[in-house]
């Protein structure tokens, strides 16, 4: 495999990522707002967040705004951060009145086949990270993987209320997107 050969194929892989993700967000936070889940709406704005990661990664391996990357990567931090209060909020809420999310099967299946698009993704951009030795290929391949892991618990929190009636599940799955978010945006401030 080329270098240029490389670089086209880790820029196809965040090309098909930013348009799961620009898709998958609207269906999400539709999906999110019918049925009132604290866990959809989380995901759906996790999703804003990594579009904009993956743009800042197309960035990277095309060369443009080198210069630009460092304030990228702060946006990220606060936006993980942003993130994280309002889903702690919201599933605090939910948890405090007991509200009881709707089945939303639109976004199960949805959130099902994200789940396996992001782990075939980050395989991908794994693979062609290595390839290249390109740190932010490989570091964006593992944020891939947790936007898979992501998705997976969602897709438990949901089904637990779906199959099972466990009301609680649904912000059970916000407060794992709670801790991610902290986690990135605590870790990327640190770096900085």
């Amino acid at each position: 495999m080329t270098k240029g050969g490389s670089i086209t194929h880790g820029l196809w892989l965040e090309y098909i990522t930013l348009f799961w993700n620009v898709v998958g967000c609207w269906i999400v936070l539709t999906t999110a707002f019918s049925a009132k889940s604290v866990a959809l709406a989380g995901f759906g704005i996790d999703s804003v967040i990594e579009i904009f990661a993956s743009i800042v990664v197309v960035w990277q391996l095309k060369s443009i705004n080198k210069d630009k990357e460092k304030l990228a990567e702060n946006l990220i931090c606060v936006a993980f951060l942003l993130l994280a209060l309002y889903i702690f909020i919201q599933s605090a809420v939910v948890i405090l009145t007991r509200f009881h999310a709707h089945t939303s099967v639109l976004g199960i299946f949805w959130i099902f086949a994200t789940a396996i698009a992001m782990y075939l993704l980050a395989f991908g951009k794994s693979k062609v990270g290595q390839a290249l030795d390109n740190p932010v290929l490989k570091k964006e391949a593992k944020v891939t993987i947790v936007d898979g892991l992501l998705a997976t618990s969602v897709l438990v929190g949901l089904l637990l209320n779906a199959v099972f009636g466990l009301w609680w599940a649904d912000p059970l799955a916000g407060f794992i997107i709670v801790y991610y978010g902290f986690k990135e945006g605590l870790q990327i401030f640190r770096k900085g």
